[in-house]
């Protein structure tokens, strides 16, 4: 069975380095050129192989059907170029560089394009991550769920009754009597000890 992850990516074909793809296409060029055009369907293979598009294969069979069309025509042309008409010179002249042109024209351009997407990545590829499983999900949620379930009850028995009247602490009260009793143990002493003043100087007195 398959999970909730994302489906598996298709391997991409690694650029190869600028010097290869300028060897490979000056080499495809001029074999395209020195044929008269009768190669020009070995560009278009390779680029058919690169891009992997139904557009590219369908051109690689009808330049290869224009390919066999120009062999056969020049087979049946005269060896002799006196015997043949100007016609027919101009015909397969127009037929070679039709062919040149627009295989090398369509060759560079559609591998140069191929190559610069695959070196700039696409502005809305973003990384997925793969989600687990929801009974996984939920063995995970849970612990983290049930503190939040006791949250509520906490605060429900910390918050205060709003029908009773809140309690002050009691305020200590002045204790007069006290005080008056300090100031009168005070005065006695004091009284006290003049009574032994007077009475020490009335000894050295006698």
């Amino acid at each position: 069975m398959h999970g909730y992850g994302p489906m598996p990516q298709q391997p991409t074909t690694p650029r190869p380095s600028p010097a290869t793809l300028t060897t490979v296409r000056v080499i495809l060029v001029a074999l395209t050129v020195l044929s008269c055009g009768l190669l020009g369907w070995a560009p278009m293979l390779r680029l058919a192989i690169v891009t992997r598009r139904p557009r590219d294969w369908f051109l690689l069979v009808v330049v290869l059907a224009l390919n066999i069309g120009l062999f056969a025509f020049i087979m049946a042309t005269p060896d002799d170029p006196d015997q043949m008409s100007d016609a027919a010179a101009l015909f397969m002249m127009l037929w070679i560089l039709g062919l040149l042109a627009g295989v090398i024209t369509y060759y560079l351009y559609a591998e140069i394009r191929h190559y610069n997407t695959l070196g700039t990545p696409a502005p809305y590829a973003t990384p997925v991550h793969p989600a687990p499983p929801l009974p996984y999900q939920q063995q995970h949620l849970a612990p983290h769920q049930q503190p939040q379930q006791h949250q509520p009850q906490s605060q429900q028995h910390q918050q205060p009754n709003p029908y009773t009247a809140p309690t002050t602490p009691p305020t200590p009260t002045p204790a007069p009597q006290r005080l008056d009793q300090v100031r009168a143990e005070l005065d006695e002493l004091s009284d006290y000890l003049r009574k032994e003043n007077k009475d020490s100087r009335d000894g050295e007195g006698r």
